[in-house]
């Protein structure tokens, strides 16, 4: 692992450092620093997302869904309110979840993306 990079995975929770660890480990040291600054900036924080799922109960109904790239699903939040809150509620217990669904997501697409600049 290049020691550029530790202190930027530094800042991730273990789970997420160790599935990055795979994409890391062919990559040169420099395409790993690119990619972790790529991939840091597209990123969700859990925080973030739990917050916007709060938002759901005073307003603004899948506001998590829709910045994690699930728009249809986040109209369908907003114009039902959440399916009448039921679902706001179960996002609120899988916040955490959903963010890993997210960020794994960004993870192979930068990754896909750095590859085919070869």
């Amino acid at each position: 692992m290049n020691a550029k990079v530790l202190p930027l995975l530094a800042s991730l929770d273990l789970a997420e450092a160790n599935g990055l660890a795979p994409i890391l480990q062919g990559m040169s040291e420099d395409r790993q620093s690119q990619f972790l600054s790529i991939y840091l900036s597209k990123r969700r924080d859990p925080i973030l997302i739990l917050v916007c799922t709060l938002v759901g109960f005073v307003g603004f109904a899948g506001l998590q869904r829709l910045i994690t790239d699930r728009i249809g699903l986040g109209l369908l939040y907003f114009f039902t309110g959440g399916f009448l809150l039921i679902g706001t509620i179960i996002d609120l217990f899988r916040y955490k979840k959903i963010t890993r669904a997210y960020n794994e997501k960004i993870a192979f697409q930068t990754a896909s993306i750095l590859s085919n600049f070869n």
